[in-house]
C-alpha cells in the first residue's frame, strides 16, 4: 500500500466503527491512490457534475452515489479538477452491476425497472423454472453507469469493483 493511500480499516478502527461494505466508488477516470495523494477535497468535481451524483465521502474525498442517478461519462468532473487525478485516456472505471436476491423478480413480482433503465441493454430477464424470471447481466455490455441502481425499487442492484483492474483496484 502506498504511503499516501487511505487505510479504511485503520481509519474505521480509530473511529470505533468497523469498516463495512465495499470500497467507495470514486469519480470515473480517477484512481484511488491518486485521490488519496492529490485530492484537495475542494468539491469542484461534485459541483461540476450535471447529474449531481458526486458527494463528499469518507474524509471528504469525492464518492459516487448511484442512488441519485447515473453517470453519463460527460467528463465534467475531470475537467473541473485542478489536480492530475483523472486520466481520460483510460477506461472510466471497472464497475459491473450485480443483482442480489432482494430483486422483486426473485420474489415473483414482475419488475423490469433495471432493464428498462439500462442504456446499454446489459440487463435481460431470462425465464427460470417455476415461472419467475431472473436478471442476468451481460458483463461485456455493462459500462457501470449506475442507471440500474437508482431505478431498482428494491435496492437489489449494486455496482461492484472488478478485481484485477488497474483503473479501480480495491485496496
Amino acid at each position: 500500500m502506498a504511503a499516501d493511500a487511505i487505510d479504511r480499516g485503520r481509519r474505521s478502527f480509530l473511529r470505533g466503527r468497523p469498516a463495512t461494505g465495499p470500497a467507495p466508488i470514486h469519480p470515473p477516470w480517477s484512481r484511488p491512490d491518486y485521490i488519496a495523494a492529490l485530492c484537495t477535497r475542494c468539491g469542484a468535481c461534485a459541483d461540476a457534475c450535471p447529474e449531481a451524483i458526486l458527494r463528499p465521502g469518507d474524509g471528504g474525498y469525492p464518492e459516487v452515489d448511484f442512488t441519485r442517478g447515473e453517470c453519463s461519462f460527460c467528463g465534467a468532473c475531470a475537467d473541473a479538477c485542478a489536480e492530475p487525478i483523472f486520466d481520460r485516456t483510460a477506461a472510466p472505471w471497472a464497475l459491473r452491476a450485480t443483482v442480489t436476491d432482494d430483486c422483486l423478480a426473485v420474489r415473483r413480482v414482475v419488475c423490469r425497472s433495471c432493464q428498462d433503465a439500462c442504456p446499454e441493454g446489459a440487463i435481460r430477464f431470462l425465464p427460470a423454472a417455476g415461472g419467475a424470471a431472473h436478471a442476468r447481466i451481460d458483463d461485456a455490455a455493462c459500462t457501470g453507469c449506475g442507471a440500474c441502481v437508482a431505478a431498482c425499487p428494491a435496492g437489489a442492484v449494486t455496482l461492484d469493483h472488478q478485481t484485477g483492474s488497474p483503473a479501480h483496484a480495491v485496496r
